[in-house]
């Protein structure tokens, strides 16, 4: 295979990530069959034309069965709000194309679980837009608790906050739809979650509670409405390796803009991280001699794969985009048949599976296994 035709669905500003990462991915990293933009969909003609001829791509459609019967479309990202994802990436796997769908996998569960049974009755590479476990910090992070730096791992701390829902009169949107989802579990929590399922191997059991700091907002069309989904969730959390856990989620944070944060205790030493600062990573050992002991930072450079393919200097740093481009170049991975980093719908499933418990804990006020 030397190309491959993609469809884009959705043009948003995860649509454009998408879009960046398909551009970018041969340049980046020479491999690979190289990405053929064939068709873009949106929810009209005219706007799809105009980001077709922006992201070039060769065609567009106001109708997004159209692409997915596109002969010449052999892989579906799929950007839209979360809603939509069932039917759409259910409908490209059934079309026999691969799916990169962003997360979370849908709003209910029974969705979710339609859409790993579509996936694996296609036997099409399924993948979930998890571009965080991408990071080359995460991934040191990863070899560093595979070679026991930090020991037994006892406990872990996992904090996702953000501001663009802080404000009390910031107008209604869909994200404060029910038909969205919970909230800041499955539009925040699946974050944490992804990186818990590429370090600890996921979940057993939690025990979450939910809030909503404002019951209402104002709405554009006049007086005000109720909000519908919690913005604020704390959960305890038993993980797959033994040890416990905490998440802390935030929607309505004033002051954090993409955090990120997590802090993984072991009996030999400590490792913290922020995503707000995504190139660096803290380290703390007791092999120092007392005297000397402290954390240190570690800054992102050629070693830590694969930031070399993007930059030969240390210390320069890695963006967003530069991390879907990683996962793009994973799913081709997994397309061709070789080993790939990726969150398939049945791994994402697990994660799914993780947040709903976490909402039944809330309502039925006790642990949940997952």
């Amino acid at each position: 295979m030397t190309t491959i035709g993609v469809g884009l669905i959705g043009t948003g500003y995860m649509g454009k990530c998408h879009a960046l990462a398909w551009n970018g991915v041969k340049p980046v990293f020479g491999d690979g069959p190289k990405p053929r933009l064939v068709h873009l969909a949106e929810v009209s003609a005219d706007l799809a034309a105009q980001r077709a001829e922006a992201f070039g791509f060769e065609k567009s459609t106001g109708d997004w069965r159209a692409l997915i019967a596109d002969p010449e479309v052999e892989v579906v990202s799929v950007t839209t709000p979360n809603a939509f994802h069932a039917e759409m990436a259910i409908a490209a796997l059934e079309a026999g194309k691969h799916v990169w769908c962003e997360k979370p996998m849908a709003v209910a569960l029974a969705d979710a679980e339609r859409m790993a049974v579509a996936a694996r009755q296609a036997g099409k590479v399924a993948a979930l837009g998890y571009n965080y476990i991408q990071n080359p910090v995460i991934r040191h992070i990863g070899r560093l608790l595979e070679e026991g730096a930090i020991g037994q791992v006892n406990h872990a701390r996992f904090e996702m906050d953000e501001d663009f829902m802080a404000d009390p009169e910031a107008l209604f949107y869909w994200k404060s739809e029910a038909s969205s989802g919970y909230g800041a579990l499955d539009d925040f929590g699946v974050h944490p979650l992804s990186l818990i399922h590429a370090l600890f191997g996921g979940v057993t059991r939690v025990m979450a509670h939910l809030a909503k700091p404002y019951a209402d907002r104002p709405f554009k069309g006049g007086g005000r409405r109720e909000v519908q989904t919690w913005d604020i969730a704390s959960v305890l959390l038993d993980l797959k390796n033994g040890a416990s856990g905490v998440m802390a989620l935030n929607r309505s944070a004033w002051g954090r803009k993409g955090r990120i944060a997590l802090t993984i205790f072991g009996s030999k030493g400590t490792i913290a991280y922020d995503q707000e600062r995504m190139n660096e990573f803290q380290l703390y050992t007791t092999s120092e001699r007392s005297g000397e002991q402290g954390f240190r930072t570690v800054l992102t450079a050629p070693a830590h794969a694969p930031y070399d393919r993007f930059i030969p200097a240390p210390g320069h740093g890695l963006g967003f985009n530069e991390l879907k481009i990683i996962e793009c170049h994973e799913l081709l991975n997994a397309i061709a048949g070789t080993p790939a980093r990726i969150i398939g719908f049945a791994e994402g499933l697990e994660i799914e599976r993780a947040v709903h418990a976490m909402a039944q804990s809330h309502h039925e006020a006790r642990w949940i296994h997952v």
